[in-house]
């Protein structure tokens, strides 16, 4: 006996019951705030459209849905849809946030240590409050938006000619066309919702250095830069670009990572130590054991070297040539540490600093040479996996032409291998360099940012393409500078300065995108900038390819110039 299909008629009844049936205020707010009419017609499509008849019979069809959460007016809809945007951004942002910190502990865990807890205040729920902060920034960023351009054009009006002419430069004040843009930025005080730890400041940062960027790019757009050419471009200079950045912020890093180490980012600090061969004495294979001799740690070797610049670098007396000298450095604990290193050092070594750095070689240019053979290699390896693996996602590119796509992978990863080989050598070689030219009393601390100074010019060599690398150096930079200023006391921190700082710089970002949107590089920056003000998923410039070189996007792009 074969089963009779499910009547139609009975389910249009039903839907006509329900559709009949009075819902009442609170569970229509609720509708209305939680899935829009075309999210619940996929939802009612996908998945409702399949459950029982008793499930389908309880709830409403699209059309009826689309009738009860209709809002009354066009403000309602949009303060819904921000408001449905806003929680979708906490939902996500908490479920992966949670996610990050339980796939963290399960690693920490497998490896049998117990994760790394920072020194400071235990905030309660973190990841709650963090992705609030986020979500209230999106809403009330897109609601003061759509506020302060309405506020602006009703004061535009001809019926408010008497506010105008009674209050003028409060008239003047709102009815500018940056209104809005400065208005909405209010809602990043909404970052003071986050805990106030180093995430926050790196966003601030982050958001900073973004919106100085884009701003410039204004500037240079706009002719107020650089003189023009006979056709009325503005001309930058050959060797102005984005790789000017390197040398002050690898002379501000390598300056705090030998005297201010608590300010200096650890994953920067173990990238160059691991890669300093010739610099860095590592224990000998033929050195007795940890127990029964000491041997100086990575960190021991830059604490004596930091020492040894406070003294001034005194000179360096050997105990093999003068054995019966007592005291061949000058006291010290730091100094104490590292005399497994400079006693059995070169007698023809006549610079403290040499026989710490290369103690088994009297010649600065030998090592120099020695560190290149080595370490360039490596360096190579790792760029070239970590570049082949991006390269990845731009496999029909290569599939298309693969030997021009090899070639720019190729290009990319010699000069990154270049840059990041002749930074790292020349900072350390350099204090080799100004022991052998500077008396040791002129300069002796001020080494260090010079040696970074010098190894950050080495960037000209990856100024295609390389400015994301450049800009997140940067960031750590300014971080890094905030916190060695605050230590030494050469400024006071000020309260939820990051969140001020992030106003600002979200001001000065919608100000360039309001005034120029091509200044903003990036279509998904400015698609999600579009997206914060409430216009929608657009790009307004809408162009069919981007240079590539400020996203750090494409991989392998090979930009025209340097920006």
């Amino acid at each position: 006996m074969s089963s009779s299909p499910p009547d139609r008629r009975s389910n249009t009844s039903a839907s006509s019951r329900l559709s009949n049936r009075s819902i009442d205020p609170i569970t229509r707010t609720a509708l209305r705030y939680s899935l829009s009419p075309r999210e619940y017609e996929l939802l009612h499509q996908y998945l409702i459209s399949r459950t029982p008849q008793q499930v389908q019979k309880r709830t409403p069809d699209p059309q009826r849905y689309e009738k009860i959460t209709k809002a009354s007016s066009e403000n309602g809809d949009y303060n819904v849809a921000a408001f449905r945007a806003a929680l979708r951004v906490f939902v996500g942002a908490y479920v992966g946030l949670k996610g990050w910190e339980v796939v963290t502990e399960k690693l920490a865990n497998r490896k049998g240590a117990a994760q790394k807890v920072l020194p400071g205040k235990a905030y309660r729920h973190p990841n709650a409050r963090l992705a609030l902060s986020f979500s209230s920034i999106l809403l009330f960023h897109q609601l003061l938006n759509r506020f302060f351009r309405r506020l602006r054009t009703s004061l535009l009006e001809d019926s408010a000619e008497p506010f105008r002419q009674r209050n003028p430069n409060v008239a003047r004040l709102l009815t500018s066309i940056y209104t809005p843009a400065v208005g909405a930025s209010l809602a990043g005080l909404f970052l003071g919702v986050a805990p106030p730890d180093q995430l926050r400041i790196t966003i601030a940062i982050y958001v900073f250095t973004r919106s100085l960027e884009f701003g410039f790019k204004a500037l240079e757009e706009n002719g107020s830069l650089w003189r023009k050419d006979e056709d009325g471009k503005p001309v930058r200079p050959w060797w102005f670009g984005s790789w000017l950045i390197m040398p002050f912020a690898c002379g501000q890093l390598l300056h705090a990572f030998v005297f201010d180490r608590e300010c200096f980012p650890e994953s920067y600090g173990r990238f160059i130590l691991q890669r300093s061969p010739e610099y860095i004495q590592f224990r000998p294979a033929a050195y007795p054991k940890e127990g029964a001799k000491p041997w100086p740690s990575t960190f021991d070797i830059v604490d004596g070297l930091a020492e040894l610049s406070k003294l001034r670098w005194p000179p360096f007396i050997s105990p093999i040539l003068f054995p019966q000298t007592k005291q061949t450095l000058p006291s010290g604990r730091a100094l104490a540490k590292i005399s497994p290193i400079t006693g059995p050092a070169h007698p023809g070594i006549k610079h403290t600093s040499c026989a710490l750095l290369h103690p088994s070689e009297p010649s600065c240019a030998k090592t120099y040479l020695k560190y290149w053979a080595s370490s360039f290699p490596t360096i190579a390896r790792f760029f070239a996996l970590v570049y082949g693996a991006f390269a990845l996602l731009a496999y029909k590119a290569f599939l298309k032409a693969p030997i021009p796509f090899l070639n720019r992978i190729s290009l990319r990863v010699l000069r990154m291998s270049f840059f990041i080989t002749g930074a790292i050598g020349t900072s350390w070689a350099s204090i080799c360099l100004f022991s052998n030219v500077l008396p040791r009393h002129i300069l002796p601390t001020q080494r260090w940012f010079l040696g970074g100074f010098l190894g950050g010019m080495f960037a000209y060599v990856a100024r295609r393409g390389e400015r994301s690398n450049f800009l997140y150096s940067a960031r750590l930079s300014i971080d890094s500078l905030y916190k060695v200023g605050k230590k030494r006391g050469w400024w006071k921190g000020v309260r939820q300065g990051d969140v001020l700082l992030f106003v600002a710089s979200l001001a000065l970002l919608n100000v360039v995108y309001e005034r120029q949107p091509g200044a903003v590089r990036g279509a998904m920056v400015r698609k999600a900038l579009s997206t914060v003000r409430g216009e929608g998923w657009d790009d307004k410039c809408a162009v069919g390819k981007e240079d590539g070189e400020g996203d750090g996007a494409e991989v392998v792009a090979e930009p025209k110039k340097d920006v």
